[in-house]
């Protein structure tokens, strides 16, 4: 058991750093390259932000725990609202500038549902998997063309640009993308061996895991950039981050896992997970599009979705509860 939680502790650390290093690497290759900033902050660093939960859905998947890669990426939606806006809000109110950010929210809402439907049937075949990948690489085309949009420069594209990594050479970047892509592969294995094996343990099945653990470790990129980001007063990269994280998640995710294994779920997969993410995405929408100009998400609205979140994983714990 000490090994498990050992490995689950390592491989957690090693999955943050390889992500970071991999967003760094990717950026400063792709900023060598011509590629905007904005280009790079809306796309490269929503994949990298998202890059544990894509390689710990795979590895589970392969390893036939494709239902903890499904508990990942709803877990880690509802973390990234729940926890990690509230946190950020928490530090500081955010306020939201960005048109950019206004034309994202209703891809969101298509994208959750998209997922929802692809689900309703409590199943994730591979057909699913594959149109959730179609859908990914759609998802991508929008946001580049969304990017390079003769539009009046947006607030969002200069705090990206104060956020690109010092400038590299085009071979270390690659370096670094290459290293942090390995590393991501070995801690992904790494993490998915112990949760699975202190899943067996407790009693509780990887979807639980993944859905809490797993959920909440993948989460801390997110965790970082928003916090950092906050403090800096650069808001609309929380909320732009989390945007396109969740995104992502749901797609590609998903995508990659169902591919590689079919999963069954549990009704409660829809009945509680997936509802009280949707609930979430829907009140960070209310709280931060602005209808009549700014949006804007206060300490108050903070604590409340910081409330939720623990509300929820006390919901899970009752649960888990009721079932033994």
């Amino acid at each position: 058991m000490i090994e498990s939680w050992f490995a689950i502790i390592v491989g957690l650390i090693f999955l943050v750093w390889s992500a970071d290093r991999f967003v760094m690497g990717a950026s400063a290759t792709a900023q060598n390259l011509g590629v905007s900033p904005l280009i790079i902050g809306m796309i490269i660093v929503g994949f990298g932000t998202s890059a544990p939960e894509i390689f710990v859905g795979a590895i589970a998947a392969i390893g036939g725990n494709s239902t903890m890669a499904v508990g990942n990426a709803l877990g880690s939606n509802i973390a990234n609202i729940g926890l990690v806006v509230g946190l950020a809000a928490l530090i500081t109110p955010l306020t939201i500038e960005s048109n950019i950010l206004k034309r994202e929210f209703p891809l969101l809402f298509v994208v959750t549902a998209a997922a929802y439907l692809v689900m309703s049937d409590n199943t994730l075949s591979r057909m699913d998997g594959i149109l959730l990948l179609v859908g990914t690489a759609a998802m991508v085309g929008w946001l580049f063309k969304l990017s390079t949009s003769d539009n009046p420069k947006d607030p969002l594209e200069t705090e990206f640009e104060s956020e690109l990594p010092e400038r590299m050479s085009t071979g270390r970047g690659l370096l670094w993308t290459l290293l942090g892509l390995i590393i991501l592969v070995a801690s992904s294995h790494t993490l998915v061996w112990g949760a699975v094996n202190v899943a067996k343990a407790f009693g509780v099945s990887e979807f639980i895991i993944g859905l809490t653990i797993i959920a909440i470790g993948t989460s801390l990129p997110e965790v970082a950039v928003s916090i950092t980001a906050a403090l800096k007063k650069e808001h609309d990269i929380v909320i732009g981050n989390i945007i396109g994280s969740n995104m992502f998640n749901l797609l590609a995710v998903l995508g990659v896992a169902s591919t590689i294994q079919p999963s069954t779920l549990q009704p409660e997969v829809l009945n509680r997970d997936f509802l009280v993410m949707a609930v979430l995405t829907l009140g960070l929408f209310v709280m931060g599009y602005g209808f009549k100009g700014k949006g804007r998400i206060n300490r108050f609205e903070a604590s409340l979705l910081l409330c939720a979140y623990f509300g929820y994983l006390y919901w899970l714990y009752t649960t888990l509860n009721s079932v033994e």
